[in-house]
Formats: C-alpha cells, sequence, structure tokens
C-alpha cells in the first residue's frame, strides 16, 4: 500500500561551532542553506553557551541542544546524544564544526547523509568530504564556511550575519539602562576582554582613557560587556574610568540579554572577540582595535565599523600570549581611538 499525503520535507541537522563569534560568522552559510532548500527542517545542533545566536538569526526551525559538560558528558554522553539524533530522523547532516567528534556522532546516529571538510582524520566518517580550498586563510571566515554549503553542490549566495531580537526585548534593555545611566548622551559598549588570549586584547588603562574623554565630551553613558572569563578585565576598566556615568556588567548577563543590551548602544567599541561579531550582526557603529589577529578573515561586517591597528612584522601572528612586548597594541594610542569613536558618533543612531 503506497502512503498518502505528501512527501515529508527533508530533515536537516547542522552541527554549529561552539563559541560566540565562530557562530555569527556561520550565519551566511547557514542562511545560503535555508534558501537552497526553503521546504526543509533545519535543526541546529549546539551547545547552550552559543544557542541565543542561533535563536536570533531566526534560520533554525529547532534547536538541539549539546550538553557537556552534563548529560552529554564523556564516551556514554555521547552515544546518548547519537540515540537522541537518531529518533528525530534526519536525512543529512551539516558540520559547521571540523571537530573529529562531530563525524563520529553523526555516524554513531546513523544520519545517511553526512558532509563536511575533510579535516582531522574524518573523511572515512563523511558521505561527502569537503576539500579545504587552499585559499581559505586569505578570505574572511564567512566564506569559510559558505563554501562548504558550495561544495554540497548547493547555491550559496551570500548574504550578511545579522540577529535581531524581539522588539520587547530591546525596549526591556533600553528600560533597563535608563534605570541604571543618565542616556542624555550617547550610550557607549565597551567590550575591553577577549577569550583567546591577551595578545587580542588593548590595554585597560587605554579603554578607561577612551572612556574618559568620551564621557567628557558627550556625556555619554558606559556599559561595560563581557562574558565570566573577562570579568577581571572588564573590572579594571571601570575602576580605572573616573566617572560614575559606567555601568559594569561583565559576567552578569545570558547572552540573549548582553544582545539586547549592545543592540541598544550608539557606538561600541571593543577588541577582537565574540561581541565584536554580536554587535556588527547587528549593525551597532563599532570601533574595533586588532592585535594579533587578521582583521581580513575575523574582522567585523559591514559599513559601520572602524578597525584600528598597526602590523609590525610579525603581525598578524595569531598568537593567544605575544612572546616580545605586544609591540601591535602598544602602537595603538588613545588619541586615534578616540578620533575614530568621535567620527561614528557624528552618524550613530541618535547622536
Amino acid at each position: 500500500m503506497s502512503p498518502t499525503g505528501p512527501p515529508r520535507s527533508e530533515n536537516i541537522l547542522v552541527r554549529a561551532v561552539n563559541w560566540v563569534g565562530d557562530a555569527v560568522m556561520t550565519l551566511p552559510a547557514l542562511a545560503a542553506l535555508r534558501r537552497a532548500r526553503p521546504e526543509a527542517r533545519i535543526t541546529v545542533l549546539v551547545r547552550p553557551r552559543v544557542a541565543d545566536i542561533y535563536e536570533a538569526s531566526g534560520l533554525a526551525d529547532e534547536l538541539m541542544f549539546y550538553v557537556k559538560p552534563g548529560r552529554h558528558q564523556g564516551f556514554s554522553g555521547m552515544w546518548r546524544l547519537a540515540r537522541e539524533i537518531r529518533q528525530k530522523r534526519f536525512d543529512r547532516a551539516v558540520l559547521f564544526q571540523n571537530a573529529f567528534e562531530a563525524a563520529a556522532l553523526v555516524w554513531l546516529a546513523r544520519v545517511p547523509f553526512r558532509a563536511g571538510y575533510n579535516t582531522d582524520a574524518r573523511s572515512f566518517l563523511l558521505n561527502q568530504s569537503i576539500k579545504l580550498g587552499d585559499n581559505f586563510k586569505v578570505k574572511h571566515q564567512v566564506y569559510y564556511y559558505l563554501n562548504l554549503i558550495e561544495g554540497l553542490g548547493l547555491e550559496a549566495s551570500f548574504s550578511e550575519p545579522r540577529l535581531k531580537l524581539r522588539d520587547e526585548e530591546y525596549q526591556a534593555a533600553r528600560d533597563f539602562l535608563s534605570e541604571k545611566l543618565d542616556l542624555s548622551g550617547p550610550l557607549i559598549g565597551l567590550a575591553p576582554g577577549a577569550a583567546y588570549g591577551p595578545a587580542k586584547c588593548w590595554f585597560p588603562e587605554r579603554f578607561a582613557q577612551t572612556a574618559d574623554r568620551l564621557i567628557g565630551d558627550h556625556q555619554a553613558g558606559v556599559v561595560i560587556f563581557g562574558g565570566p572569563d573577562e570579568a577581571q578585565a572588564a573590572a579594571e576598566v571601570a575602576e580605572l574610568i573616573d566617572s560614575p556615568r559606567v555601568l559594569n556588567l561583565a559576567g552578569q548577563t545570558t547572552l540573549k540579554q548582553a544582545l539586547a543590551l549592545i543592540g541598544a548602544c550608539d557606538l561600541f567599541l571593543t577588541n577582537d572577540s565574540g561581541l565584536m561579531h554580536v554587535a556588527a550582526a547587528q549593525e551597532v557603529p563599532m570601533v574595533a582595535v586588532f592585535g594579533s589577529t587578521n582583521p581580513l578573515t575575523t574582522g567585523p561586517r559591514g559599513d559601520k565599523s572602524v578597525i584600528v591597528r598597526h602590523a609590525p612584522e610579525c603581525s598578524p601572528c595569531l598568537e593567544p600570549v605575544c612572546p616580545t612586548d605586544y609591540e601591535c597594541l602598544r602602537a595603538v594610542e588613545v588619541d586615534e581611538v578616540v578620533q575614530a569613536c568621535e567620527r561614528l558618533l557624528g552618524g550613530a543612531r541618535g547622536g
């Protein structure tokens, strides 16, 4: 007896990446997959710490959580997750994450079609093992993920990463800030940390001096952002700012709350960090200070961002800790960062 009703739409699992900035940079690829397969049901397998990025993108039909540490820890936890995946009867898995574990997981889950880059000696676990191009180090990382979609034989049309919360979430953020700060001037967000390491981090005293200048010249309110690992750097900057017009929220918000609060800012001053990409994806005017990393490959997207960078011969070294004297960061002076901020504040929202 033949089945009745319309055929079942394709059921696709996307294994997300694990870091906030990387998650934002996968969004053009996820959007391209959505456009290429509009009828498909797309589930994103994601660590809870970056789930809000994919929810705010509006590109997934469902989020499936990989809880590690927690119930999916260790080999037994991996088996448990594989069973959970198998129960959802996925037709294919697309692996944005390059780890061997990502391929092993969908193989154990018996997903029939498994695709990803041929990294980490995992090709034998994939039906479609896509060769990593030689030029990926000289192109922005959004194209690294977008090329994966193209490697599947799908049309990989490009769109910039975008994040959008509900209007009421942005309004709640503004209401919260208005209770904590005088918002008669522009609202400036600072992200003085970076999970990667100190070679990405401009110096706390220079963040503070820049904030003092902008507070004095514009009666700005300043909000400091960061995760729990960046709370110490944020506290140091807050202590050095010579004004009460500062609110340190580092380590005190969820990622979704940070998204809404950053979206309320008129200007964002940051290192190369995950929150830099969050701000860019919400089209917040931004000044980004770069040290050891390369803005060509991981810089903020869009035309509302200014990159301040000095490149000695050793840059970009991509090292988390500078082996010498942080020359690339020491060369970035407060005056030039203030000037970049001033240019953006001239055209900022509400500025």
